[in-house]
């Protein structure tokens, strides 16, 4: 295995050093595939590859100082093509698009034209169809910023890939910085008005995978979320949760949720943000570990989702095994469906337009 490795040096007088390395990590359609691995002056560890622009592994230090795993991964790239990771397909760790979440009929209208989509969903359209942004080979760079440092991830999509109009220059950035925080900027160009809607599709938990995530608590600031109809599709409507199990602003242990609503959570928080400020919108904490991810973005939407559907045969290894409520996501994007929807914002990606969207994670512990 090939590695090599840089050290980035800052003037901040409260910067030591961040180590960043790269290495073949394996091998696709007879490209070299490569890990990317960061970490920051306080033990956080942040791995990356550009198949599908990639988390494969975040660690933070435990109480002794050792690692302790926290996103669900593989420490092996052939596992990401294994026939099980491929038959439940949760998307550990990628970038998706070109369109997130579910389109419904996989189809939509624009400007009087009709565009079919691949259905991938049953008649629906996931992720950006079958060969979605996160089963691309991205190009990819190390990159330096004044006390951080992470990978730029770059991708053209042709026109009427998966049924999607317009050819689309994108450029997906992953920093992490000496505040703990892994930022994720998103940027789009089409050449036609599109569909765009990014999203990383990281698991987290924050246990270290000791136990599900039903003893975390989660916050998300609003009281409004998406309506979703049988298949999953959101529909336009708006549901105010206020005074409901589902009305997370005061926080509520994922469990007690969980029994009430008979279900994992599968759902499309919706934020005021017309201006597209970077605010905080969600907070999910581990409290008998002490551990916590505050999630900041500028989208207009986060879909909380605790793995129901996550396969029981998925693991990193025999001490990380993922399963059923075994990772939480916090996924910010654009509304699902919002090309069908009226009034969704910005669902549609003017021609010429630059897509822009920020999320940020930060780690405390």
């Amino acid at each position: 295995m090939i590695k090599f490795s840089w050290e980035f040096h800052a003037t901040n007088e409260n910067y030591k050093r961040m180590k960043s390395t790269t290495e073949i990590f394996g091998k696709y359609e007879n490209q070299d595939v490569h890990l990317f691995t960061m970490e920051n002056d306080n033990g956080v560890t942040l791995k990356l590859m550009d198949f599908g622009a990639t988390v494969t592994s975040v660690t933070i230090p435990d109480a002794k100082g050792n690692p302790i795993s926290i996103a669900c991964g593989f420490n092996n790239f052939d596992d990401y093509l294994s026939e099980a990771y491929k038959a439940n397909a949760p998307y550990f760790g990628c970038t998706v698009g070109r369109y997130c979440s579910q389109i419904k009929n996989a189809r939509y209208s624009l400007d009087g034209n009709d565009y079919l989509l691949v259905n991938n969903c049953g008649d629906n359209n996931l992720h950006g169809g079958a060969v979605g942004f996160d089963k691309k080979m991205w190009k990819a760079k190390a990159i330096e910023g004044d006390n951080k440092t992470g990978v730029e991830f770059s991708l053209i999509s042709h026109n009427m890939e998966e049924g999607f109009p317009g050819t689309v220059n994108v450029i997906v950035t992953i920093e992490l910085n000496n505040d703990n925080e892994i930022i994720i900027n998103y940027k789009g160009v089409s050449d036609k008005d599109t569909p765009l809607s990014m999203t990383n599709h990281s698991y987290f938990n924050l246990s270290g995978f000791k136990n599900t995530v039903e003893s975390h608590h989660v916050k998300v600031y609003t009281d409004e979320r998406l309506e979703a109809d049988e298949t999953g599709a959101c529909t336009g409507g708006i549901i105010d949760v206020t005074g409901t199990i589902e009305d997370l602003r005061n926080g509520q242990v994922i469990k007690k949720v969980h029994d009430e609503i008979g279900d994992g959570f599968e759902h499309f928080y919706i934020f005021d943000n017309k201006d597209e400020k970077l605010q905080k919108v969600a907070e999910v904490s581990e409290l008998d570990f002490g551990r916590s991810l505050t999630v900041y973005s500028t989208e207009p939407c986060m879909l909380f989702y605790t793995g129901k559907y996550t396969s029981d045969n998925l693991m990193r290894h025999e001490n990380e095994k993922y399963g059923k409520y075994r990772g939480f996501a916090c996924e910010t994007h654009r509304w699902p469906n919002g090309p069908n929807i009226e009034g969704s914002p910005k669902s549609i990606t003017k021609s010429n337009e630059t897509y822009k969207s920020t999320t940020v994670y930060k780690l405390n512990w």
